[in-house]
């Protein structure tokens, strides 16, 4: 059974059988946002929802070292902040973004994550110590307007899910009104062994740079 991540939460990634947990995906799923009263009254509309799930990496120092966010951010905007570009592949390849979903599910929940990051703990630079996992809303609504948002671990690939390891809603979250920012979570090394900590702190940031430099002063140290 998938464990429902709380804040604060700190799980060993390990499997029913016991089995170290090492090639999994993080990822999040929502949808568009639907409303009553299209034209002259009737029918409905639809909104796209653009929301971009992040990783950012830290040596043991807390120094980023690594990082995984849309390329489509603009290099000039990155630039005010002193960001990179972004990329979807961190440098040693041990993980991968499935690439940016501008819109969430247009036609209801279809049972797939909209952004996925695949992880292989295996291959990961051994200088990286703590891997953060964070959400960012593009647009102007906050997280409880947006539907059915969470985020899980699960074993499978971006197209099939095999076991859900473990979920977090973000959209049934009350906290979250008003909200643009999540901070999910981090893979973290501990006595030679990957684990995971839920964060789940929210924040109304403007944009990823701010969630940036929020984690790295905040978090990573």
């Amino acid at each position: 059974m998938a464990i429902r991540l709380e804040k604060g939460q700190r799980i060993n990634l390990e499997k029913g059988n016991g089995a170290k947990l090492t090639n999994f995906c993080v990822g999040c799923n929502w949808g568009a946002i639907v409303t009553s009263g299209g034209f002259l009254g009737f029918g409905k509309s639809t909104k796209a929802v653009d929301l971009d799930l992040s990783c950012i990496m830290f040596d043991a120092n807390g120094q980023i070292i690594d990082h995984i966010y849309s390329p489509l951010y603009r290099p000039e905007f990155l630039s005010r902040y002193g960001m990179p570009m972004g990329k979807v592949d961190s440098l040693d390849r041990a993980l991968h973004h499935s690439g940016d979903d501008l819109k969430g599910d247009q036609g209801g929940d279809d049972g797939l994550d909209n952004e996925i990051i695949t992880v292989d703990l295996n291959r990961v630079n051994p200088n990286v110590n703590q891997i953060f996992f964070f959400l960012n809303n593009c647009g102007k609504e906050d997280f409880s307007q947006i539907p059915y948002a969470s985020i899980r671990m699960y074993e499978g690939t971006p197209t099939h899910v095999k076991e859900v390891f473990a979920s977090y809603d973000v959209a049934a979250m009350p906290q979250y009104k008003g909200m643009t920012a999540l901070i999910m979570g981090k893979l973290y090394r501990r006595n030679g062994e990957w684990k995971f900590s839920a964060i789940g702190d929210a924040y109304p940031d403007a944009n990823i740079c701010e969630t940036i430099k929020r984690i790295a002063a905040n978090y990573a140290k």
